[in-house]
């Protein structure tokens, strides 16, 4: 496997009035995780990227991290700090953003 974990951001964009991860600021949350990834040094060991539809609309804006297949739910900005923290760097998921899929 190349890389330890790999963060997919959805940023699809949907036609209104269907919600959508893009429209919710899916591509800000790939901003932001990679500037906080650079930041600790998690990169190239691992990587955050946009994705097309996670079909998790209804939850949206979502992200999930492999090789764990662990989907978070309506994501914001203030919690990518805390996905970084927990989740990539202690290797332990965020439970109040985990989505039972």
């Amino acid at each position: 496997m190349k890389y330890s974990k790999h963060v997919f951001i959805c940023t699809n964009q949907k036609d209104a009035p269907k919600k959508c991860c893009g429209r919710e600021h899916g591509l800000a949350l790939v901003d932001a995780f990679k500037t906080g990834m650079k930041e600790r040094k998690l990169m190239p060991e691992m990587r955050a990227q946009g994705t097309a539809c996670l079909d998790m609309c209804a939850f949206g804006p979502a992200v999930v991290v492999y090789p764990e297949g662990v989907f978070y739910g309506n994501v914001q900005l203030s919690d990518v700090e805390e996905i970084i923290e927990s989740h990539l760097v202690n290797n332990t998921p965020v439970e109040r953003l985990k989505l039972d899929v």
